[in-house]
């Protein structure tokens, strides 16, 4: 069994091994390995030695304990220059590995699967592997430690040439660590869920764990750096899902604004557009139509819906696609289920800014998302919250008015409803006919909002709705609303002076309804 080079491999995911040792093979490597991953190098004609003809010792406890042995850890943590562990070497006839191939058990996949038992998720804890892991990055003065697939190639041509260099293992043990501390983190947050009743958004211990996807070309500003991290495995329904189709590279205010988007377009049945500006919408339709729902989520407000983010809720047709590039319109970036073949042709040659469009496509936008801590940065600290749900059912609001909304004042007061939540407090936002036609976004009181959603809608505020994220604490908000032309109301209540408010909506005429939840969105 002795070797000039010798690969310690034992892996769970076993995609592209073969090849990668053939590769080590045909370099001089004397493979050893365990278990599954050796039946699947010897099936596919590899030369490769069993760990219990190394150890001496057979697997045992159904395969819980096959390398933890002296004869194995021994060839991982050696130092053959260091004068004692040479002595060792020599005495207990270690052979040193020079490279160790593991992946380890897939646990985060196990236990994401509903109904998941404890004794299936234990048996996916991986002990052996994470060991071997440790040990060889450990020693990467000397051991060279793969933990990924996409390390094989690199890893690979670099033996080829001879030893791995001292960067490269270098670089292959900060992965190792990182891989092992994150899958610690994984088992330790599922095990206090179950365990010890912690609550999955806001735990004891909070772990965190993102990789990065990529460095954006700055922050919100030209002096800021910034990065996209993701998370080991993002829902299908996320942005980190989404996969980028066309244009230039996506900035970090790109991104902001996309999730903004994704968001808004998610939350209704309907066809619906989105289009927003610095994280708010301007514009928002829904209709049986994709195009006319586009169009009318432009036309709520044109001059600030230019250099846009659109988020769509259904593949983008070509009618859709002509009104995108039409009229001068200019459009920063779009997330869609998809493009039809005709419609992608439109907007990636047709307008000047064709080429630099960046079309966002995630097949699963419209499938229910799953739960999402979000966070929020503090000097010192994190905020880690819930999701924000979808507005609560229409059976549990409260007509507190004299008069009951319209059928068709419902369905607006609904759909503003749902767009409310997305909007930065104080929102106010009014609508009429599934349309957005004016926004009230971040202002510092109530009133101000509403005075800006009244100037952006014009002569649209007479007979359209309203919607307030939290409640009036004053009737002047209503006046104000009523002096436009509102018709109907749909905030949370809970003021002191819900009376007052509710009086001041009887005097004019107008219905409203309380919904007992508030959204606001700071």
């Amino acid at each position: 069994m002795s070797s000039a080079r010798r690969a310690l491999v034992s892996v769970s995911d076993k995609s592209g091994l073969a090849e990668f040792v053939g590769r080590l093979v045909a370099a001089g490597f004397e493979i050893v390995s365990t278990g599954g991953t050796r039946k699947m190098l010897a099936d596919a004609g590899h030369p490769v030695v069993d760990v219990t003809e190394v150890t001496g010792f057979p697997e045992i406890m159904g395969g819980r304990v096959k390398t933890l042995h002296p004869l194995v850890h021994g060839g991982l943590l050696g130092r053959p220059d260091l004068p004692s562990d040479a002595e060792a070497i020599a005495e207990h006839g270690i052979v040193p590995f020079e490279i160790v191939v593991c992946n380890l058990y897939p646990f985060e996949a196990t236990v994401a699967k509903p109904d998941v038992r404890v004794p299936e998720a234990v048996e996916q804890i991986d002990i052996g592997g994470p060991s071997m892991i440790r040990s060889a990055a450990k020693n990467h003065a000397y051991v060279g430690v793969v933990t990924s697939p996409d390390q094989y190639d690199r890893v690979a041509t670099a033996l080829e040439a001879g030893p791995l260099g001292e960067d490269l293992r270098r670089e292959l043990a900060v992965a190792a660590f990182r891989t092992t501390a994150a899958y610690d983190a994984a088992i330790s947050s599922h095990l206090a869920g179950v365990f010890l009743d912690e609550s999955p958004t806001t735990p004891s211990v909070l772990n965190v764990s993102m990789t990065k996807r990529f460095d954006t070309r700055y922050g919100e500003n030209p002096h800021q750096p910034a990065a996209f991290y993701a998370e080991a495995s993002p829902g299908p329904t996320t942005l980190a899902a989404a996969v980028q189709r066309n244009g230039k590279e996506l900035s970090y205010n790109n991104l902001l604004d996309l999730d903004a988007a994704l968001g808004i377009a998610r939350d209704f049945d309907r066809p619906a557009v989105a289009v927003l500006k610095h994280n708010n919408p301007c514009g928002c339709a829904v209709h049986d139509s994709l195009e006319r729902a586009f169009l009318n989520a432009w036309d709520g407000d044109p001059v600030s819906a230019f250099g846009s983010i659109v988020g769509v809720n259904r593949v983008v047709d070509a009618a859709t696609a002509e009104q995108m590039v039409a009229d001068g319109k200019f459009i920063e970036a779009v997330i869609a289920p998809g493009y039809a073949d005709d419609a992608f042709e439109i907007l990636t040659t047709r307008p000047k800014w064709g080429g630099n469009v960046r079309l966002m496509e995630l097949p699963d936008l419209n499938a229910p998302a799953d739960p999402i801590r979000e966070y929020r940065r503090v000097s010192g600290g994190l905020l880690v919250q819930a999701r924000d749900e979808s507005p609560d059912p229409r059976d549990e609001w409260k007509v507190v008015t004299d008069r009951a909304p319209s059928e068709v004042e419902y369905r607006d007061l609904e759909f503003v409803w749902q767009v409310t939540k997305h909007v930065k407090s104080n929102a106010i936002v009014f609508a009429t006919g599934g349309m957005v036609v004016g926004v009230g976004a971040g202002q510092m009181s109530r009133l101000d909002s509403a005075f800006v959603a009244a100037y952006k809608a014009g002569e649209r505020s007479k007979g359209a709705v309203l919607g307030s994220d939290a409640f009036f604490p004053f009737r002047d908000g209503v006046d104000q609303a009523a002096e436009v032309g509102i018709a109907a109301i749909v905030q949370p209540g809970g003021s002191r002076r819900d009376e007052e408010v509710i009086a001041a909506c009887n005097e004019h005429g107008m219905a409203m309804v309380f919904t007992g939840r508030r959204h606001f969105r700071h």
